[in-house]
C-alpha cells in the first residue's frame, strides 16, 4: 500500500488534510500560536507584578517572607517531575507502548493533584492568618532586616492580590492540563494513539511544560526575591 492510500486509509486524518504530517504541523502551529497568546496574559500579571514589587520592595519582601518556602519547594519538584513523567508519555506514544502511556499520562495527573493539593493546604493558611485580600484582610510584619519599621498593610495587601491572582490562574491553568491528560488517558486506554498518530499527546505535553515554566518563573519572584536569612 502506498502512502497516499495509508493516508486516505488513516482514521485519524481529518478531511481537510492531505496528509498525516501536514495535519501534525498545522497542530503544532495552533498550540505554538495559543502559547504565544498565554505567555502575554502571564506576561502582564509579571510585568506588573515587578512594577509595584520594585515601588515597594520592603513592603513587599515582608509579605514574601511570610510564604512557606518548603511547600513551594516541594511544589517545585513535584511540577519539575511531572514534566519528566509527559516526556515519558510522549516517549511511549512514540514507541507504541500503550501501557506505559496510559501509566505516564495517569502519573502526571497525580502529580498534578498533588500541586494543587499543596497550593490548597497554602491557600488554607493565607485565609487562617487573615492574608486574603479583602475586608478582613490583617498584616503585621515588619520589613525584612528592619525588624522595627513594620511594613504597610496597603502594600502587603496588594502583594497578596498578584499572589493570588497569579498562583490562581496557574492552578486554572492546572486543573485544565489535568482534565486533558485525563481524557487523553481514556483514550489511549482504547488505542487511540499509535506510533503513526500521537500528536494530541504531543500538543499536551507542550502546554504542561508551559504550565510548568510559568511555575519555575512564579517561584522564585513571589517566594525567593529578598529572602532573609
Amino acid at each position: 500500500m502506498s502512502d497516499s492510500e495509508v493516508a486516505v486509509h488513516n482514521p485519524a486524518l481529518r478531511h481537510h488534510f492531505a496528509e498525516v504530517e501536514q495535519q501534525r504541523n498545522a497542530s503544532s502551529l495552533g498550540m505554538w500560536l495559543f502559547l504565544v497568546t498565554e505567555v502575554m496574559f502571564f506576561g502582564g500579571m509579571f510585568c506588573a507584578y515587578l512594577v509595584y514589587r520594585t515601588a515597594h520592595f520592603g513592603d513587599f519582601a515582608a509579605a514574601s517572607s511570610t510564604l512557606d518556602l518548603k511547600l513551594g519547594t516541594i511544589n517545585t519538584a513535584v511540577l519539575i517531575l511531572s514534566s519528566l513523567t509527559v516526556v515519558m508519555a510522549v516517549w511511549a506514544a512514540q514507541t507504541g507502548k500503550q501501557k506505559a502511556l496510559v501509566m505516564y499520562l495517569l502519573l502526571t495527573i497525580v502529580l498534578g493533584l498533588a500541586f494543587l493539593g499543596v497550593k490548597g493546604v497554602e491557600y488554607a493558611e493565607k485565609f487562617e492568618k487573615h492574608h486574603v485580600p479583602g475586608p478582613t484582610f490583617h498584616f503585621a510584619g515588619a520589613i525584612p532586616g528592619h525588624p522595627d519599621h513594620p511594613a504597610d498593610p496597603r502594600h502587603a495587601e496588594m502583594f497578596f492580590s498578584l499572589y493570588f491572582v497569579m498562583t490562581g490562574m496557574h492552578a486554572v491553568h492546572m486543573i485544565i492540563g489535568i482534565g486533558l491528560f485525563a481524557f487523553l488517558a481514556f483514550k489511549a486506554s482504547r488505542g487511540a494513539y499509535t506510533p503513526a498518530y500521537f500528536t494530541p499527546i504531543e500538543n499536551a505535553g507542550l502546554y504542561w511544560h508551559f504550565v510548568d515554566i510559568i511555575w519555575i518563573y512564579l517561584f522564585p519572584l513571589l517566594y525567593l526575591i529578598d529572602r532573609h536569612k
